[in-house]
């Protein structure tokens, strides 16, 4: 029976987004399978409905993008290319610019280990540098 997961964009002043519910064969993952999962999703979601919503809501902006208030517009209608997302998403993380919380508690490792139940909570949350000195 496949887990379900409901991941959320969280801001550093604690406010969410909407959820995005994820589902996974297994109820334990790594964060590597839950970047890659959702990654994959908000980029198949984009790609099908691009016509209808040309913004981007993902976790990681893509290449040849312009930053908007609700997202990533693409300079020039393209499909968006899940694998340069996930790669992108999974950098970031190694970086510190994207934390994972998982039931409040920050992962460290993109193979740390998640049990997936029906109280689990994650939350994504993007860093951006400081603009100014």
């Amino acid at each position: 029976m496949p887990a379900t997961l409901e991941v959320y964009d969280e801001s550093t002043t604690g406010d969410r987004g909407e959820p995005i519910v994820l589902e996974f064969l297994t109820e334990e993952i790594t964060i590597r399978e839950l970047i890659r999962e959702r990654v994959y999703q908000e980029v198949q979601d984009f790609n099908l409905q691009q016509a209808q919503q040309p913004v981007f809501r993902g976790l990681v902006m893509p290449t040849d993008a312009e930053q908007t208030l609700n997202g990533y517009k693409l300079k020039t209608k393209r499909q968006i290319d899940w694998q340069e997302q996930f790669d992108k998403a999974t950098t970031a993380f190694e970086a510190g610019s994207i934390l994972v919380l998982v039931n409040d508690r920050q992962a460290d490792s993109l193979e740390e280990r998640v049990t997936i139940t029906p109280g689990t909570t994650v939350s994504f949350l993007k860093l951006v540098p400081l603009v100014g000195g």
